[in-house]
């Protein structure tokens, strides 16, 4: 691809790290797509008998001394916990280590919509029964969103730019964009890229419960994210981290590093509509498609799976289908569509993230992931929506959606790699 006259770097993603509802580690999280795991269940972290929606995507299974000392996790709020585990995890599968050869080349870009509620939740409540001098010294260092961000920038010794992205439900598709454009101006070699979340807390919940969001299941929790399926209902909060090692192609390879695949568009727009409803028409969804194909060079035809952002809301779910019409045609029949969030349920800002990683798992793998708990097929969406169980096929391109609350919407666009 070229800007002008101007050859632009490939750029190639050559680790992957996660912590997640369905597994910590790539490992672990290509399992549990390969497998269809269910990540959701009923809250454990907090009684939610008095709440309207009483389930999430936890991960449950998350010990942060596993990782660090005790002394730097409690400095540190839960997503930006997330985010430091998931950047050495990347950084452990890329084989790549940052040092005084490579820091100043070396770049973080991470999303996060809402940062540390948890944090923010237990010091407002220190303030109202103890008053102002009891507010620990590192509530603001602690809660702020940028600290995604800079907390794996001190971990890893990243010096390169870094900025983290709030554009709500897109945050990390944003930042693997963004973090995409960095390498391609020729300012970094490596960018961390990805997003972290952990809105799973009683102010959190009761405020996405206000909204009537988030599904009433109750009684099945683990159906209860069921995307593009004629029963759904609202969507199930997840929580999590992806981050990816990006690099200019020329840099992983002079290493001998092994790509999972190269990244070759990035599309951004709003719906410029809705707080938080999308456009009926789809109209900016497709704008963002049509953008990541146009920066990719590539056809609609040539796109053989979709990781929808599919929350088990009516509108997303009804407006993302129409907008893939609007982009592909009759080609969209043809094309394989998949939520993840059927098994990890909503992961707010990394859940471009997730989809993207999960484009990468089914390049890497031929294994597309399923849309799991899809029973009833709706008129509104008619799609392939890989229904239940996983499904072997060869994918050498691949997209990923993520619409946010605001109206922004982010598409990122991968390819087998070739030399």
């Amino acid at each position: 691809m070229v800007w002008g006259e101007v050859m632009r770097p490939r750029v190639v993603v050559t680790g992957i790290g996660a912590v997640t509802p369905i597994g910590i580690g790539k490992e672990a999280f290509f399992e549990g797509l390969r497998t269809s795991k269910n990540g959701i269940s009923r809250i454990s972290c907090f009684e939610p008998d008095d709440y309207r929606t009483q389930m999430a995507g936890e991960v449950s299974d998350f010990v942060v001394e596993n990782f660090m000392s005790d002394r730097e996790a409690h400095r540190l709020a839960r997503f930006t916990q997330f985010s430091v585990v998931s950047a050495k995890l990347a950084l452990e599968d890329a084989n790549l280590s940052v040092d005084e050869g490579n820091s100043d080349n070396t770049g973080v870009m991470m999303g996060c919509g809402i940062g540390g509620i948890d944090v923010t939740e237990g010091q407002v409540k220190l303030l109202l029964s103890d008053g102002p001098r009891r507010v620990s010294p590192f509530f603001i260092p602690m809660m702020i969103p940028n600290m995604a961000s800079g907390q794996v920038a001190i971990f890893t010794g990243a010096k390169g730019p870094n900025l983290t992205v709030t554009t709500a439900c897109a945050a990390s598709t944003h930042a693997i964009g963004e973090g995409l454009r960095v390498i391609q101006r020729g300012d970094a070699d490596v960018m961390l890229a990805g997003g972290t979340e952990a809105s799973i807390t009683t102010a959190g919940f009761a405020g996405f419960c206000s909204l009537r969001a988030m599904s009433q299941r109750n009684d099945e929790p683990e159906k209860a994210s069921r995307p593009f399926d004629k029963g759904r209902d609202g969507f199930v909060m997840g929580e999590g981290a992806i981050v990816l090692v990006l690099e200019s192609m020329e840099h992983a390879l002079a290493r001998g590093a092994r790509p999972y695949a190269e990244i070759v568009g990035y599309g951004a727009s709003d719906d410029a509509y809705h707080i938080v409803e999308p456009d009926p028409e789809g109209k900016g969804a497709a704008l963002a498609m049509y953008r990541a194909l146009g920066d990719a060079g590539l056809a609609p035809t040539d796109v053989d799976y979709v990781n929808a952002h599919g929350t088990s809301t009516q509108m997303n779910d009804k407006c993302e289908t129409l907008a893939i019409k609007k982009v592909f045609g009759a080609h969209a029949y043809e094309l394989m569509v998949s939520s993840t969030k059927s098994m990890t349920g909503h992961l707010l800002g990394a859940a471009g993230a997730c989809g993207v990683a999960a484009c990468l798992f089914a390049v890497e793998t031929g294994i597309v992931p399923a849309t799991i708990n899809y029973e009833e097929p709706d008129p509104d969406c008619d799609l392939d929506y890989v229904p239940n169980t996983a499904r072997n096929a060869k994918v050498d391109v691949a997209m990923s959606n993520a619409f946010g609350f605001g109206g922004h919407n982010g598409v990122i666009v991968v390819k087998r790699f070739q030399e």
